[in-house]
């Protein structure tokens, strides 16, 4: 009988063992891809003389810092044509960023009470950047992407917005390049709490537009933190920029 007792007390003790050595084999495959993301990106950026800046990875998502603004559009493109890389986030550092234009300020987010549903319309999608630029706007001005409240998590609202923009995007006659920017408000954590919440924000509507129907290699995100900062709330917000 004491044999047998020892012979069970053992199989728990197998399984733990065999799940931990499952868990550490796939921790180090994902940290195997990660680097190998990391070092073709880097090649990748060294090939088109694009220096100074740095590239990390979670998962194949990639997180770019360190390039000046009027490169970080071009390295996140190179970024972006290497093979397995996802998506792409370029983080407002060091460096000045100067804002993106933009035609309209959309109104600060809408309380948590339901809004309205949005008005409908059998109007032709956009058939220029211009004209799809105005449409996004206007939906935006209408129904805001937001957010939960100290979070990067979007509402169901949000969500809605995002889900329709998507669609617009999808639907005009031609491949447009969308960067999504993220802006917060001050708040007791400091610029660094606000710059990383905008740069969530901002990854998360752009991969929402991806889930969507918006083409992964046409979409790019940015977080400005509080650099337009104002009161009352109304910097809380995501931008959308046809390019």
């Amino acid at each position: 009988m004491s044999g047998a007792r020892r012979r069970l007390w053992l199989i728990p003790v197998a399984l733990l063992v065999t799940a931990a050595l499952t868990g550490v084999a796939t921790w180090q495959a994902a940290d195997g891809i990660e680097s190998d993301l990391a070092s073709r990106s880097q090649a990748a950026l060294a090939g088109a003389g694009l220096t100074g800046g740095q590239v990390t990875f979670d998962g194949r998502d990639a997180t770019l810092r360190g390039f000046p603004d009027d490169k970080a559009q071009q390295a996140a493109d190179v970024v972006r044509g290497v093979d397995g890389v996802r998506l792409t986030t370029v983080e407002a550092g060091s460096i000045p960023a100067a804002p993106p234009p933009s035609t309209t300020t959309p109104p600060p987010s809408p309380p948590s009470t339901p809004s309205a549903p949005p008005t409908t319309t059998s109007a032709p999608p956009p058939v220029n950047k211009a004209g799809l630029q105005k449409a996004i706007d206007s939906m935006l001005a209408e129904q805001p992407i937001s957010f939960e409240p100290d979070s990067d998590k979007l509402t169901p609202d949000g969500e809605k917005a995002a889900q329709r923009i998507a669609e617009l995007i999808s639907a005009v006659p031609f491949t447009p390049r969308i960067q999504v920017d993220g802006y917060v408000g001050r708040g007791p954590g400091g610029k660094q709490a606000a710059l990383k919440l905008s740069q969530n924000r901002a990854k998360a509507a752009a991969k929402l537009l991806v889930h969507y129907g918006v083409p992964t290699a046409r979409v790019t995100s940015k977080g400005f933190g509080d650099t337009r900062s104002g009161t009352g709330g109304e910097d809380r917000r995501v931008e959308i920029t046809v390019r």
